[in-house]
Order: C-alpha cells, then structure tokens, then sequence
C-alpha cells in the first residue's frame, strides 16, 4: 500500500480482561500487517501478557512499523481496589461491589486517555464496548472511535430483538418457561432462566445502556467474525439494527505459526512441546478438548463429574482447570489419576492453555466450550465441532448460533444463567458422557457436524486472505479512514 496507508495511525484500547485482550491484541496485529501503523494503550499490570505478542510480530520483516506500546497507570488505589487489581479476572466476582468498582476505575482514566489522544494524534481509536465513556472523549478531540464487540453479530441482533421488543419483561426472571426471539432471520427459542436478572445488578442495567448509546453514536463497530459465517446476521446488523460494520475476523488467524499461537494471554502452564508432543501420539479427530475460558474457576464436585463423564467416554482428553491447589488426587475421582492419567489416556492443564495451538491439531476432534465467543470462534475456525456448556453473559446466545444456526454443536444441557462466584447445578458425569458420544462417536450426526465444521474452517481462512470478505472489510475501513484524514485536514 502507498504512503497514505503506512502513516495511518490508529490507537486500540481494550477492557482488562483476557478474553477483551486478546482479540483488540491479534486486531492490532493485523491492521499492523496492512501497512498502517498501531498503538496499544493498556496499564503496566496488563503489559507483559501482551508484550510477547507484540515482540513476536514486530520480529516480522513484514511490518513497516513496529507496534507500539503505551501504558497508563491503573487507579485501583483510587478506585477502592486492592493493589495490584488490573485486570477481571484476578477480581471476586461473586461480590458486585468489586466488579463495579473495577468499571469505575475505567472511568477515572478519562483524563490520562484523553492526553494520550492529544500526544499521539491517532486518525481513529478503536476501543472495546466496556468503555463507553471514550465515546465522549473521542468525540470532544474529533477522533472517530470504532467500536470493538468481542461478541457475535448473532447475539448483538438477539439483543436488539429482546430490548427492542421487551421480551424479557412479562416472565419471572429463572421461569422455564419458553420465549421466541422475534424479528431475527431465524427462529430462535430460549428459556427465561437462560438470561440473567437484572433486578440482581441494576447498576450494570445503567451500565449496558451506556454501551448501546455510546455504541449508536460512535463511527462503526468492528467485528471478529466473518461475513460468510453469519451471513443473515451481517446484514440484520446493517439494515434493522442500524450500525456500520465492518467484519474482519477472525483475528486469530493472524497468529501464524507455532510461535504466534502460543503468545496469545498469559504465558502458559504447560511446555508447547510437551502439549504437542503428548497429541502426536493420538489418533486424528480423537481427542476431546475441555476449556471454560479464563474467568471461570470449575467448582471440585463438577470436575470430579467431568473426569468421570470423559472417563465413560472413552475418548482421550485435554481438560484446563484454573486455581485448583493441591494434589490431583485432592480433586479427582479416587484412582483417576493413576489409571486415566497416568497411563497416557488424559492430560490435565492447570492454568492457561495454548489453545489455537491445541485447537489446530489433527488429533483434536471435539471441543467442549463456555460459548464465549473467542472460544467459538477459535473452534468454528480449526474446524472442530463443539460440545456447548454456557454459564453467563452472552454465552447462551452464542449456543444458539452455534447449535441451532451453524449446527456445529451440541449442548450440554445446562438451562440456567449462573453469574460467576454464584452456586450453580453440577453438570452430571452421564449428561457429558452423552454430549461427548453425541460429537465423539462418528456417526451420522457428527459426520455431518464434522463435514459442517470443517466447510465453515475453510471458509474462514478464505475470508481473511487477500480477495477474502474480511480482508476486503479491513481495506474498505482503512481507505475511509485515509478519506476522512484528507477532508478533515489531519494528515
């Protein structure tokens, strides 16, 4: 691209947390590998989980700048959090006082942003939607922002539907009873107990109409999806929602090879090599993948159904466990470790996984997800089909994409929204048994999952490659903001 393109500066500005990190991060990556030149604006405790990422990229001969880097100090003093409190996942999110001090910190940042914007003099800023309030700052400094949504387009349009016809307010909050999502392009059937309650949190009721304000008065949205993966939605979002979009994902396809894949987050908890190694000697497509992303902390009495649920199963597994202490034999079914593990059949990860690297492997054939959409997105695009267990968030609308619209899942059997922190329903051993078989078996039904899974792979890797919907997104977006640099004078 001409110069126009290399001196293009835009600034991202994600929410602290990883699965917020992480996308704006492989964002930035890739509109680094299109000649403009990024910033990234996060505090010192968030840095070093990012700085791998960007060091691996900025080895790349292909880049005409380097990305850059900038920090502003977290007010978690300020804010009345514990030192050190710089990122979600590190909070208690059982107590909505922390959680809501923690998005007020943000708040407190308004001015130090606000000097970075007129230090560095960015044509755009893309931040993510937990920042509202960079919608005013950006607008008072003639900064277009664009909008990140580490979402689907899927569950941004269900939204729309349920706000915009009230969907939710004529049945009791934990009802099961039935409610169709109308004006959507395809029929969409939940139970009430799947949406939270907002009468528990009116705070952040507040907190979410500030996003859909800010959100309708900002330059665009950009998605991390694809248009070729949710097709009816892309244009639902454009036509009955209203907003300008631009879909350029998925963006951790920008991660390339081994190196790239395994300095996504925080360092890992396990050898790349020792995790590779141990799948080489498995059989292609039998493997079951178990993860529930990084804010959630698996209960003992459900990891114990899980071991014994994958145990019936038969299949050989990967499961990712966060902050359990203590010997394996504290938390697992009594000769589990020795007769499961031990012999090769599993492996147990504690910590942070190297998931896209774990993911892209042949021998991995089945993924059982949280339905965060990073995870949904990183399973559409390895191809893998995925056994669905949602607990909060939007995490029941992306089940329902992937379930009842993509078909490249099965779902657990879990009805019931539990916030994080709070005592939800132990998922039976014989329930996961079931899911597992139902991906894991090879018949009819998973064949065709499998067959599905692996078209809308294909599909994606096509979308972010020059001539690809994405990539042409990326472009059209790049060139309109050079547009605007020339008709404003900023250049």
């Amino acid at each position: 691209m001409g110069s126009a393109t290399r001196d293009l500066h835009i600034l991202f500005f994600p929410f602290s947390a990883p699965g917020h990190i992480i996308p704006i991060v492989d964002l930035a990556k890739l509109f680094a590998s299109r000649g403009v030149k990024t910033s990234i604006l996060t505090t010192p405790g968030n840095a070093p989980s990012i700085q791998l990422s960007i060091d691996q990229a900025n080895d790349s001969s292909t880049l005409r700048h380097p990305i850059a880097l900038y920090l502003l100090p977290f007010p978690s003093a300020e804010a009345g959090l514990p030192t050190g409190c710089e990122n979600a996942s590190s909070l208690t999110f059982a107590n909505l006082d922390m959680r809501a001090k923690f998005v007020g910190a943000f708040e407190l940042l308004r001015q130090p942003f606000a000097r970075v914007l007129r230090e560095l003099l960015p044509n755009a800023v893309v931040t993510d939607s937990f920042l509202p309030w960079t919608q005013d700052v950006a607008a008072e400094l003639d900064v277009p922002r664009l909008v990140f949504h580490g979402t689907s387009l899927f569950s941004l349009c269900a939204s729309h539907s349920i706000d915009r016809f009230k969907v939710l307010e004529s049945v009791p909050p934990g009802s099961a009873q039935s409610l169709v999502l109308p004006g959507l392009p395809h029929r969409i059937e939940m139970q009430r107990s799947q949406f939270r309650d907002s009468s528990k949190m009116p705070g952040f009721t507040v907190f979410f109409d500030r996003i859909r304000i800010s959100e309708e008065r900002s330059y665009g949205v950009v998605a991390n999806s694809y248009y070729e993966l949710e097709p009816d939605y892309a244009e639902h979002y454009r036509k009955v929602v209203g907003r300008r979009v631009w879909n350029v994902g998925p963006v951790s396809l920008c991660n390339r090879n081994e190196i790239e894949k395994s300095r996504r987050g925080d360092e890992t908890s396990i050898g790349c090599s020792q995790c590779l190694s141990w799948l080489n000697t498995k059989k292609p497509g039998s493997v079951v993948y178990i993860c529930f992303g990084s804010m959630y902390k698996l209960p003992i009495a459900q990891i114990r159904e899980i071991a014994l649920g994958l145990e019936a199963s038969d299949a050989p597994f990967i499961l990712v466990v966060r902050d359990v202490r203590g010997n394996d034999s504290d938390w697992l079914p009594e000769g589990f470790e020795e007769e499961v593990v031990g012999r090769g059949k599993g492996l147990i990860i504690r910590g942070w996984a190297p998931q896209l690297l774990i993911l892209n492997h042949e021998a991995v054939g089945g993924f059982v997800t949280h339905c965060g959409w990073n995870s949904c997105l990183e399973g559409v695009s390895a191809g893998v089909p995925m056994i669905t267990w949602p607990m909060f968030a939007e995490q029941f609308l992306n089940e329902r994409l992937i379930v009842d619209v993509l078909k490249v899942g099965v779902g657990v059997g879990v009805k019931e929204y539990v916030d994080i922190g709070a005592e939800r329903r132990v998922v039976a051993g014989e329930e996961i048994r079931r899911a597992v078989g139902r991906v894991m078996d090879g018949g009819e039904e998973a064949e065709e999952m499998r067959r599905r899974a692996r078209e809308l792979a294909e599909m994606g890797r096509r979308a972010v490659e020059e001539g690809g919907s994405s990539y042409a997104d990326a472009g059209e977006l790049i060139q309109e903001l050079i547009g605007r640099r020339k008709t404003t004078g900023t250049e």
